[in-house]
């Protein structure tokens, strides 16, 4: 459980970390922080704050959809939101503009530690993030596939923070492609063996 414990923290702040990073590139963000930074724009709230606001509003989705928290759920909308401002901030002191191969490969990065932070948070098997969570839920009330429900979302999520102001670019679309094949590679490395692990809820990779 320590081990467990550790790596789920671990994992949280590199994820945070990782938002921060191809956030601040400003080429495009994930999917969720499209949103996000579109909900910024016209509320005036920190980043952190609507991250809070918008994990929350999904967890409320679980309730209908039957879905039960673990402590890595809220965990994941505590620590993240908490440190993302912080890790903006350490960013915002970087040279402004930075060169474009500077803010490509800041992007690149982000998106590779946030596959590795994905494989050490859920592989710490302590409960699904909430979006994660909405996901599952949805394929298992509808019976559609995983894919197709994930890529639902996405459209939604990043549409909507589009129109509201949002940074949709190459990184967004980079991170669509990647993101499965990275969590693929780290997922394996770093989940945890569980004498509960036949009845644990299943990994999720993103697709």
């Amino acid at each position: 459980m320590t081990r467990r414990s550790g790596q789920l923290l671990g994992g949280l702040v590199l994820y945070a970390a990782s938002i921060a990073m191809v956030v601040h590139a400003g080429l495009g963000s994930m999917p969720w922080d499209v949103l996000t930074q579109g909900i910024v724009a016209h509320t005036g709230l920190s980043f952190g704050m609507v991250t809070l606001l918008t994990g929350v509003v999904v967890l409320t989705c679980w309730i209908p959809l039957r879905q039960r928290p673990g402590i890595g759920t809220v965990a994941n909308v505590a620590v993240i939101s908490i440190l993302v401002d912080p890790f903006l901030g350490v960013l915002d002191r970087l040279p402004d503009p930075l060169p474009l191969g500077a803010r490509g490969a800041l992007a690149v990065a982000g998106i590779v530690l946030n596959g590795l932070a994905t494989g050490l948070y859920v592989g710490a098997r302590l409960g699904p993030g909430p979006r994660d969570g909405l996901m599952t839920g949805l394929v298992a009330r509808t019976g559609w596939s995983i894919r197709l429900v994930r890529t639902g979302i996405e459209v939604v999520v990043i549409s909507a923070g589009w129109i509201l102001g949002g940074t949709f670019g190459p990184a967004t679309v980079l991170y669509a492609v990647a993101i499965g094949p990275l969590v693929h590679v780290f997922l394996p490395r770093f989940t945890v063996p569980t004498a509960d692990a036949a009845a644990a809820e299943p990994a999720v990779v993103p697709v």
